[in-house]
């Protein structure tokens, strides 16, 4: 009885991480109202199989595996069809406009002042009147768009040119080359040693992390050491 525990539920984690992994990888933060729906009931769909073991196993797999047919039936009809999209998803909703808090919008939405009041601070803004709009999203997000002169500052705001951001790819975690990454930069292991030597790196298993961008900007942090950034003669692109 014991082994037959066991067995079921690893044969349904396994079937219930597939699932939920060909089903996208939103967190429950940002699913649509249905995906939240549909991932509730697989949860609970999920252990009943585990436990009772009286059920035929199939009885467990078979209605998870139509959820997962129904989710994709939805996400179709979702993308051909703004009309049903609406209907299930919703829209976006403004609580705060030029005008103020609408608040017709916020006891649609079933929120208080103090809900918009948590949001608002959950996104960084502490006072009403540094926000142009706050828009609700269809997944239960707020959004703000503050006002011009609460607007974070930005190079483009001031008149500055600035070289474009390159994005940094790990070369080595934990002491192991990361050889897909290395062959994407088109270099070596012996290339990186070169470049570290002079910073007291021996050999790769030294290091804890290190990361590379394609201007040749190095994060490296050694074991039992504080990280340094550093510049290495590569330009490369990915």
């Amino acid at each position: 009885m014991t082994f037959t525990l066991i067995a079921r539920s690893i044969i349904i984690y396994c079937i219930v991480l597939f699932l939920l992994r060909i089903m996208g990888k939103r967190q429950i933060g940002e699913m649509q109202p249905y995906e939240f729906v549909i991932t509730l009931i697989i949860a609970d769909l999920a252990t009943v199989p585990m436990s009772d073991t009286a059920l035929p196993l199939m009885h467990g797999i078979i209605p998870l595996l139509t959820l997962v047919c129904v989710h994709y039936v939805f996400t179709f009809i979702e993308r051909k069809s703004v009309a049903l999209r609406k209907i299930l998803n919703g829209k976006p909703i403004i609580l705060i406009d030029p005008a103020g808090v609408n608040y017709n919008n916020l006891k649609l939405c079933n929120m208080n002042f103090n809900d918009l009041q948590e949001s608002l601070r959950t996104a960084g803004y502490f006072n009403l009147d540094e926000i142009l709009y706050a828009i609700i999203q269809t997944n239960g997000t707020l959004t703000v768009l503050p006002k011009a002169e609460f607007a974070p500052l930005t190079a483009s705001s001031i008149g500055k040119s600035i070289e474009p951001s390159s994005l940094p790819i790990i070369m080595v975690a934990e002491g192991k080359l990361m050889e897909e990454n290395t062959k994407l930069a088109q270099i070596d292991e012996k290339f990186l040693l070169n470049n570290l030597k002079d910073y007291g790196v021996k050999k790769i298993k030294d290091i804890l992390l290190l990361t590379l961008n394609s201007e040749g900007k190095v994060y490296m942090q050694k074991y039992n050491s504080k990280a340094v950034i550093l510049d290495i003669n590569y330009h490369g692109e990915w």
